[in-house]
């Protein structure tokens, strides 16, 4: 029998100090996309917290303890010009590889929302609602309510995401009411009905809300349930040459509170209606819905647009209604913007996440080189996937706003809770993170120096050393074992 030596005094703090090691060196995995593309989601080496001092002046605090928003997730909108080059123009490998990249949370990106638009958009190969009427014609039971147009690609090709990826949640938005429930456009009366311009009458609310409690139900019967609504996507733009609505907040907040939301409830439907859906320049627009004593049960929050204004408004929206939501839920690339698309996306992310942006959606995922289809609108717009419709059979290559949502959607999945971290502003680092449901860690830092920066991140008074290059996006993670 072998007998067992005591164990000496003097070696007790060294057995302690190597029981201890695993939390002081936690592992940091690190994936980065480089301003100019040369490198895209790329693994880095592995970096650990340590004992120690930050030895630069820019030092992120990352706090799990300071709580904020829930996330639904990251994603874009599979129009109908999307779903139609995705379905129909490319070969099933190629669709399947395209399709597995953008949504599969394990071999590709793993996007989680959807804003699906009811009907057309600008993003459209032509223009058409769920019940359209002969000239003269109105349909106010919902008779010749169909949503057959769909059936061809749109729908197919939302399964398929909702298959790889059964955690996505979808929001649906109308662009037009039918033709034949709205009035003359104010700048330009027409002579005859036109999904273009116009506003929804007020003797047609009720047929209106009957038709988007039909248009849930149809994505719901094809497969694709619907967790958000909004009533009208930017209703103060009244268009000319592609389905808009002008819709004002005292019309909006009586549609919702005396007859959508009590028909979504009578329905059945579990469906949340988000107010607004335009601009950061008119916080007040929803702050009226959201005010409404009829209105304001049955809304989550509000919908929120980047193409004017400033994103502080949804901390001023946030800020007068804790109690509801806000997501960030269009913002196009585009041939006007003068930063590079990576660099674009990556602003959008961290500062709308940072005030308070549930879920962060592009528009289109899906263009062809020209900018097609569109059927008025934006004919300059950017999709996150170009497709080459000269190549036969027909190419895709991925853009840097595809890169940078992977960033966040890759490492931050449905349900993860925003946490406070230090960020440094445009001129420097900015950075925004993130605590999963199993209890991980996310970090996104966006470096927008002209130079390399090194700095350090601390947690939990462990300390990482790292440097990142300029222009660049990257993501820290880590399992929460400090």
């Amino acid at each position: 029998m072998t007998s067992r030596l005591p164990l000496c005094a003097s070696a007790m703090p060294f057995l302690l100090l190597l029981t201890a090691l695993p939390s002081f060196a936690q592992t940091v995995q690190i994936v980065r996309t480089t301003a100019d593309l040369s490198s895209t989601l790329a693994p880095q080496a592995s970096a650990s917290f340590g004992r120690g001092t930050p030895t630069s002046p820019l030092v992120i605090t990352v706090n799990e303890k300071s709580r904020l928003q829930v996330m639904d997730g990251f994603g874009a909108s599979l129009t109908d010009g999307s779903a139609w080059l995705l379905q129909d123009r490319l070969t099933p490998a190629a669709r399947q590889q395209v399709m597995t990249r953008l949504f599969d949370p394990s071999h590709g990106i793993g996007l989680s929302f959807l804003r699906q638009p009811i009907a057309s958009t600008d993003l459209s190969r032509d223009h058409y609602s769920f019940d359209d009427m002969p000239e003269g014609e109105q349909d106010p039971e919902m008779k010749h309510f169909s949503a057959k147009h769909d059936d061809s690609y749109v729908f197919p090709i939302t399964r398929e995401a909702l298959k790889l990826n059964p955690a996505i949640t979808v929001m649906a938005t109308p662009w037009s009411p039918p033709a034949w429930m709205k009035s003359e456009s104010m700048s330009k009366p027409k002579s005859k009905s036109t999904m273009n311009g116009g506003a929804l009458r007020d003797d047609a609310m009720p047929a209106y809300s009957a038709y988007l409690v039909r248009s849930v139900q149809a994505f719901q019967a094809a497969g694709v349930p619907v967790k958000y609504l909004t009533v009208q996507n930017e209703p103060l733009n009244e268009t000319k040459d592609y389905p808009g609505t002008l819709m004002q907040a005292n019309q909006q907040k009586r549609l919702i509170g005396d007859y959508l939301g009590p028909d979504l409830k009578r329905a059945g439907l579990n469906t949340q209606v988000l107010a607004y859906d335009h601009n950061w320049d008119h916080p007040e627009y929803p702050l009226e819905v959201l005010d409404d004593p009829a209105a304001a049960p049955f809304v989550a929050g509000s919908a929120l647009h980047c193409y004017g204004g400033d994103v502080a408004a949804q901390t001023a929206i946030h800020d007068r209604h804790p109690e509801k939501g806000v997501w960030m839920t269009e913002c196009s690339g585009g041939t006007w913007q003068k930063e590079s698309p990576l660099l674009t996306t990556a602003h959008l992310l961290i500062e709308s996440t940072r005030n308070w942006a549930k879920a962060v959606v592009l528009w289109g995922i899906a263009l062809d080189t020209e900018h097609n289809p569109h059927a008025g609108g934006c004919g300059t717009c950017r999709g996150l996937v170009t497709v080459d419709l000269t190549r036969n059979p027909a190419t895709v290559t991925y853009t840097g706003d595809f890169y940078a949502l992977g960033q966040a959607s890759q490492f931050v999945r449905p349900g993860a809770t925003r946490i406070d971290s230090s960020s440094f502003g445009r001129q420097s680092l900015e950075t925004v993170a993130f605590q999963n449901t199993d209890g991980s860690i996310a970090l996104l830092v966006l470096n927008n120096k002209a130079e390399a920066a090194n700095f350090d991140v601390s947690f939990h008074g462990r300390i990482l050393h790292a440097s990142l290059l300029p222009g660049a996006l990257a993501t820290y993670s880590w399992a929460n074992s400090l």
